[in-house]
């Protein structure tokens, strides 16, 4: 799970589809030499995660001098989050150069648009996950690969589900972070109103809710859940802090909106009401007003990153309003095995954090991660299910059991697949 990395080479060509690092006790890299990424024509990302865009840096500091074809928000929110990862990581294989030539070597693509590399013909389609993120399709003239990236056919606040209109291809690379038989989601609705409950609860306490969050997409649907429910009455006018990168990301969200739901767009051209720019958030950019939210006795919504308690701001809110039964933390995306968020899902009430320099003392979590901008497994089997033509389908990027539980649920129907790493197939 997580480093995204994948080549496609003709005899002609060789091009990467997504270039991730995995965060968690241990950083880890996609296992490809530096000799072999100076001979690529061009490295194309799904989206603007860290386990599909962290690795660049590292790439350009080899010497790469190629594109990075992307969508305008995959290009816009790559350069923050890697910004953001230099700044908490400080990796030593990033040269200034590699770093200063990486943010001069976008290509910007539109959805539907055919990118033309060599003798490859390359198309981003909308996946749903999130703002500007893609399917990746390839094709040779002969045979067509479609390459999922992260996905979800369903509708959110910011975006309509993936585009699986009139899909063909022989081969299908598909995620499976959610594959497991076990992993279907309930309603939205449903863990919605769970998330709300417990929000309630714990402000009419005097209590404070963490919202640990990934700062592109599911900070953005939480923040404008949250502000319907505070418009509406359902939550108590409380302040909403919003800390870490964040912030950035709501205004590229707002600068890219063409790219989210009709009915968003509408909403903010139509209306002089924006809700990326709602008087219920404040935003925190400084320490010392880090300080003063937790040291405030009245109740508040904290939303900051990072989504798993790797880093971030989350950090120094958890050492600080831990031990409190009266706050709570709720988790609202996917944890990856190894990070402090999966260890606190699975049950541990103390969590060594920032290398075990502090402890934190949790009393209570509410896990509401099945508001996931990923696909669960009636939606993964569906979205292969409407791939025409299809032949081959290769599970990845998901735990070993989910990605072979989602195998053998179609290997009756299609050729089905879970590579190892550094294995090579014919396509």
């Amino acid at each position: 799970m997580g480093r995204s990395c994948l080549m496609i080479s003709t005899e002609k060509t060789k091009i990467l589809l997504d270039a991730g690092i995995k965060l968690g006790t241990v950083e880890e890299h996609p296992m490809i030499q530096d000799s072999t990424l100076k001979e690529i024509d061009g490295i194309f990302i799904s989206h603007a995660h860290l386990d599909h865009i962290g690795y660049l840096p590292h790439i350009y500091s080899t010497g790469y001098r190629g594109l990075i074809y992307s969508t305008k928000p995959t290009m816009e929110l790559t350069n923050v989050l890697i910004s953001d990862y230099m700044h908490i990581s400080e990796p030593k294989d990033v040269t200034k150069e590699g770093l200063a030539k990486l943010h001069k070597s976008y290509k910007v693509c539109e959805f539907n648009e055919d990118v033309k590399v060599k003798d490859l013909t390359i198309r981003f389609i909308h996946s749903g996950h999130i703002v500007g993120s893609s399917m990746i399709s390839v094709s040779d003239g002969k045979s067509t690969l479609i390459y999922s990236g992260d996905l979800n056919l369903a509708k959110t606040k910011l975006l309509e589900g993936a585009d699986t209109k009139n899909l063909n291809a022989k081969t299908l690379i598909i995620e499976s972070t959610y594959g497991a038989k076990k992993d279907v989601f309930p309603k939205e609705g449903v863990v919605a109103q769970h998330a709300l409950k417990s929000i309630q609860e714990t402000i009419k306490i005097g209590g404070k809710v963490i919202i640990p969050s990934f700062a592109v997409g599911r900070a953005q649907e939480i923040l404008l859940m949250l502000d319907d429910y505070m418009n509406s009455g359902l939550i108590p006018k409380v302040p909403i802090y919003v800390d870490g990168m964040i912030n950035k990301a709501m205004r590229i969200h707002r600068h890219n909106v063409i790219y989210c739901r009709k009915e968003l767009q509408s909403r903010i051209l139509m209306s002089d009401y924006d809700p990326f720019r709602s008087d219920n958030f404040i935003p925190v950019e400084s320490k010392q007003q880090r300080s003063k939210v937790v040291t405030e006795t009245t109740s508040s919504i904290i939303v900051t990153t990072s989504g798993m308690l790797t880093g971030g701001p989350v950090i120094y809110y958890l050492s600080k309003l831990s031990g409190n039964p009266a706050n709570k933390v709720i988790l609202v995306g996917y944890q990856a095995e190894g990070t402090p968020g999966r260890a606190l899902k699975e049950g541990a009430k103390r969590l060594r954090l920032d290398n075990g320099r502090i402890t934190v003392d949790i009393k209570l979590v509410v896990d509401a991660q099945h508001l996931s901008a990923h696909a669960d497994r009636p939606q993964l089997e569906t979205m292969i299910k409407k791939v025409n033509g299809l032949k081959t389908v290769y599970i990845m990027h998901g735990e070993k059991s989910k990605s072979e539980d989602l195998r053998e649920s179609i290997a009756n129907k299609y050729k089905a697949i879970v590579p190892k790493n550094l294995e090579s197939y014919e396509v």
